[in-house]
């Protein structure tokens, strides 16, 4: 396997900002998906709560340190930064992972 950083955000959104939060998220996914360390990204809403959105992202920066000092003041993020707190009901969750194995079809 890769040496690749994984992890999952988790977001709870109070639901008037729905919309606000899904258009200001979309427009950070297209930018960071043309950034060179960018691997790939899922984002899913919960069926059972439609106020909570999960997001899969993988990149290949080789730690959490490197991650947050490459890409997390790129000026493309700074509405959603900015807001997010406003935004959600409760905290947001971040959880890294350890690629161990993967299958694709």
């Amino acid at each position: 396997m890769n040496n690749n950083l994984v992890f999952t955000v988790q977001f709870d959104i109070k639901p008037e900002y729905i919309s606000i939060f899904e258009k200001s998220l979309l427009h950070i996914l297209n930018n960071m998906s043309a950034e060179d360390t960018f691997v790939s990204c899922y984002l899913d809403k919960n069926l059972s709560n439609e106020t909570r959105y999960i997001l899969y992202e993988i990149w290949n920066e080789p730690s959490v340190e490197a991650f947050i000092e490459n890409q997390g003041s790129k000026e493309y993020r700074t509405e959603f930064n900015e807001n997010i707190d406003n935004w959600t009901s409760s905290e947001k969750k971040v959880t890294m992972l350890a690629p161990v194995q993967e299958w694709h079809k």
